[in-house]
């Protein structure tokens, strides 16, 4: 199984989303009729999840075991085998008949890491589109009913036949370092004690990603910084954003004072890689299928569970 990295951006390598087929009136009943298709099934946000040899990977349905469901998506066609993909979400009634064993429905966060780069793409864009749809039930003009269409990318008001699409929202997240190659993380109000991540925000209406960086650090941190340089994307459909990943330098020198916002975030530490693993038991960083976790171990030089690697040169 080929295993994804989070700084690696997925959308289009591994599923080809297929977006021409999607404005078939037949589509549903050739996806249907057809014995490759493929349903992954969604229940209140999770998956079915099945396990062999340790490995765990999306239980994919044939198209005959299909039950009733609440909306239909067509995802697109997996690049390496071509095998069509439906996302449908299921009632509460569907999913105990098509799986009683709730062990085997499982989150995104939970199960993310474990999953192979084909089954994480297609189960973040599932997840991504059923929380829109989810969200945008009636049109946002006029407040009447909308209908699906376009293989689930599209709805549309029964008034004015006005049509909404899915929509995204950029955040930055960015791995700030000082001129000791120091890291600066923070500490969210709303996390558990003892909880740091790397500094992470949403972009503003009309701003550029590489001033959202230098704004967001300055905001939370008071740290000025600059050199904002792109590092890698992950979709993060928690519920509708894309999170776009970044380096930044602060530009004062010496021992960089740092003034926590007070509000969204309570406390703001520089650390070194050996002061990351000294107080690793303490530490609680992000979890392994995040491009936090990737960002600050591709920092770190190698996987957080071990020891930081000797000899880095600081720049």
């Amino acid at each position: 199984m080929t295993r994804r990295t989070a700084l690696e951006p997925l959308t289009g390598l591994v599923v080809d989303r297929d977006a021409e087929r999607r404005a078939r009136p037949e589509l549903f009943d050739e996806l249907l009729a057809d014995p490759a298709t493929r349903l992954l099934p969604l229940w209140r946000g999770k998956a079915l999840t099945t396990t062999a040899e340790g490995e765990r990977a999306l239980d994919l349905i044939t198209p005959d075991r299909q039950t009733a469901a609440l909306l239909r998506v067509y995802l697109g066609r997996t690049v390496a085998s071509g095998i069509p993909v439906i996302a449908v979400t299921l009632t509460d009634a569907a999913a105990v008949e098509l799986e009683p064993d709730q062990s085997r429905w499982v989150g995104l966060r939970e199960a993310g890491a474990d999953l192979g780069e084909v089954d994480y793409a297609l189960f973040v864009e599932a997840v991504a589109i059923a929380n829109w749809h989810e969200s945008h039930t009636h049109c946002p003009r006029c407040g009447t009913p909308t209908v699906v269409e376009q293989g689930g990318w599209v709805r549309r008001c029964f008034v004015d036949g006005k049509e909404v699409f899915p929509r995204t929202d950029p955040a930055i997240i960015v791995r700030v370092l000082d001129d000791a190659d120091r890291i600066l993380l923070g500490s969210n109000a709303m996390w558990e004690n003892n909880r740091w991540s790397i500094l992470a925000g949403f972009v503003e209406p009309g701003e550029p990603f590489e001033a959202a960086v230098i704004r967001e650090v300055h905001e939370e941190a008071g740290v000025v910084c600059t050199r904002p340089r792109y590092l890698g994307s992950q979709p993060w459909p928690f519920p509708a954003s894309v999170m776009i990943g970044f380096e930044a330098r602060a530009v004062a020198q010496g021992e960089v004072p740092t003034r926590p916002d007070g509000q969204e975030i309570l406390a703001v530490r520089w650390f070194t890689r050996d002061e990351l693993w000294a107080e690793r038991d303490d530490l609680k960083l992000p979890m392994s299928a995040s491009i936090a976790h990737a960002i600050i171990a591709e920092w770190y030089g190698g996987p957080l569970s071990e020891a930081p690697r000797q000899g880095r040169i600081a720049p």
